[in-house]
């Protein structure tokens, strides 16, 4: 049958025969890619975390995806460094990953990151100090309140993005990177955003857009320069979370809890160095890649619109 088949393409005119290579080689391309999305979403192994290292650093710990990030590493066995600014709500989460996980070790470290970056970082230092700390999960990170036209972001608020989003991030990997390079081991997952990926852009967020494509290129530069190192380094791409700093309450089929985005992001870790580890948020990324970029733009626009007037009324109640 085969052979019959190629018979009857060498009947056919030059011009048939290429388009038909074509057509047969994009369709090899398509499907080999849908193949490879459902191995590595449902059936590629995770990898054994405790070969990084036995501790774990997690920046933004007391709430939302960091917070179940420490859980998660919990489960596996790693003890925890956790950063936050709050100390009550760092000794609240301590206790409460205590409870369900009573060999995990913790450590606290009180660091505002919108504060003395240089008094925070000597924290860090000494909290590392001699502990085999193989994962470091840079996961804090501020956003805007609601969205809002560049020229009406005040100082504090862009200040607030760029130490946090930027030099805190920096900084911290910075102090745990060395470690790292000396035991030749690590993994480092710096949590980014389809704000500054899967759209073309996002308006009415700029600053925060633009922050998170900061640590995407890092990101992607880290892990080209330490690969041979046996340092695993990746920028984790979410979209809509249901925690505090994306306004969402309730977890849905395309917005996960923050703990069923932290079991996906583990299961990512160590692979790509850029991934979007939920699997519903990659098929909303494949949507938007397919669509048009001015059409993506504009109804990004308008979306941010609503969410801007919505936020204005709610800062208008407050002042009545």
């Amino acid at each position: 049958m085969v052979l019959s088949f190629l018979e009857t393409l060498k009947t056919q005119p030059l011009w048939l025969n290429f388009v038909f290579v074509l057509g047969f080689v994009s369709v090899l391309k398509t499907s080999t890619s849908i193949l490879r999305w459902v191995y590595v979403n449902f059936f590629r192994p995770s990898k054994n975390l405790k070969k990084y290292g036995s501790w774990a650093l997690v920046t933004g710990s007391t709430d939302g995806i960091g917070k179940a990030f420490a859980f998660e590493l919990a489960k596996k066995g790693i003890n925890l460094i956790l950063v936050g600014r709050n100390p009550s709500k760092l000794e609240g989460v301590s206790s409460e990953i205590k409870s369900k996980f009573d060999k995990t070790q913790i450590k606290e470290v009180v660091f505002d990151l919108s504060g003395d970056l240089s008094e925070g970082i000597k924290k860090i230092n000494e909290a590392i100090e001699g502990l085999d700390v193989g994962i470091l999960i840079n996961n804090a990170g501020v956003s805007y309140p609601y969205a809002r036209f560049f020229h009406e972001v005040d100082d504090e608020l862009l200040n607030n993005l760029i130490k946090v989003n930027v030099e805190a991030t920096t900084k911290v990997t910075q102090a745990v990177l060395p470690g790292m390079v000396k035991r030749k081991r690590g993994a480092i997952v710096n949590i980014g955003s389809g704000a500054a990926i899967v759209i073309p852009s996002d308006p009415l967020y700029a600053v925060y857009a633009a922050t998170k494509a900061y640590v995407d290129q890092f990101s992607r530069c880290l892990y080209v320069e330490y690969k041979n190192s046996g340092i695993d380094v990746q920028c984790q791409v979410p979209l809509y979370v249901a925690t505090k700093m994306a306004s969402i309450k309730r977890s849905s089929f395309f917005v996960p809890s923050a703990s069923g985005y932290a079991k996906a992001g583990l299961r990512w870790l160590g692979h790509e160095p850029r991934c979007t580890p939920y699997w519903p948020h990659s098929v909303i990324w494949a949507l938007l890649y397919s669509l048009p970029e001015v059409a993506v733009d504009t109804w990004r626009y308008n979306f941010c619109l609503k969410i801007r007037k919505r936020g204005q009324l709610k800062d208008s109640r407050k002042k009545e």
